[in-house]
């Protein structure tokens, strides 16, 4: 099958080239602004490439019109730019992946949701945590305890970015959606596919460089903690010069995940090439949660908090 992708220059850009490579399909075509895009001579040198969208739009038009047809369009550009990224695919005629969080808000959801019935075509987003051997065995660990049991859990994720990011649009509350959205919403998507629906969602701090709060879920209490501070590690992690930290305890014991990960995306592809994959349904439901969280105002240091919540706050290094 015949791919097109846009935001060939972006970070996640290389888990989908070699996606569309490692399932034997073909990239005809991709679009960036930014045309660092050396990375396309290991998977598709042949492709065209375009930094202009009106040019990327007319090349795929002409294509169309040889005979030949876009049967998907790979979407990889930041975050704000999905919604329309995707319904230029589905104009197109070509069923669409995009990379999550599928879009920012939930009324955007249910607008894609129209335009599928209307064109005929679906989209995909990748929610690759679903398909970790860890957490389907978690997941099938807690279906087989009675259904009225609440796990504890604490999911903290630090990763730590340079002042670039704040210069980025991922800095951009409105562009990236902030710190839970950008870097947390696979996580509240695995969350509820493990342990139920939200019923309770509050938030303590959400600030430039971190955000925690706490979910009440159908089976678990989580206490949760995203970072892109460096000073927010632990200092075992910081005297190893490591400048990432993830952890998922449940009932005091580490869930150990730290590998198998370089393959979920070809996985995610195999499935939505299968005929399944994660559609809007799914992606609607983590998009729903980190949208109240975004909305909301923080409680502060009250309730049952993350226990890193505590450090001290840093400032914007821009000033802000």
């Amino acid at each position: 099958m015949n791919f097109a992708l846009i935001g060939a220059a972006g970070f996640v850009a290389p888990r989908h080239l070699r996606a569309i490579r490692d399932t034997g399909h073909e990239l005809l075509a991709a679009y960036d602004p930014n045309d660092s895009v050396g990375v396309m001579d290991s998977y598709f040198p042949q492709a065209d490439f375009f930094t202009e969208f009106e040019r990327f739009d007319r090349h795929l038009e002409k294509v169309k019109r040889s005979g030949q047809h876009i049967d998907y369009v790979a979407v990889c550009s930041p975050n704000y730019l999905h919604d329309a990224h995707i319904r230029f695919g589905l104009r197109l005629g070509a069923d669409v992946i995009c990379e999550k969080p599928l879009v920012l808000n939930p009324w955007n959801v249910e607008a894609l949701r129209e335009m599928e019935q209307e064109t005929g075509r679906k989209i995909y987003t990748i929610l690759q945590l679903r398909l970790h051997p860890a957490i389907i065995a978690l997941r099938e660990a807690v279906r087989a305890t009675a259904a009225n049991d609440k796990h504890e859990v604490n999911l903290t994720y630090i990763t730590s970015r340079g002042k670039w990011y704040y210069t980025s649009w991922k800095g951009d509350l409105s562009k990236s959606g902030g710190i839970a959205t950008n870097i947390g919403i696979h996580f509240f998507d695995m969350l509820q596919w493990v342990f139920g629906p939200v019923q309770e969602n509050t938030v303590h701090l959400h600030t430039h460089d971190r955000a925690c709060g706490f979910l009440e879920l159908e089976r678990a209490r989580v206490r949760w903690f995203l970072s892109i501070n460096a000073d927010t590690l632990p200092e075992e992690v910081q005297a190893k010069g490591s400048r990432t930290f993830r952890s998922i305890t449940v009932d005091e014991k580490e869930l150990e995940f730290s590998e198998g990960f370089a393959d979920l995306h070809t996985m995610s592809y195999q499935d939505i090439l299968g005929g399944k994959g994660f559609g809007l349904e799914e992606a609607g439901i983590a998009i729903q949660t980190v949208h109240e969280i975004r909305k909301a105002a923080p409680v502060g240091l009250s309730g049952d908090y993350h226990p890193l919540a505590a450090l001290p706050l840093a400032g914007h290094p821009f000033g802000r």
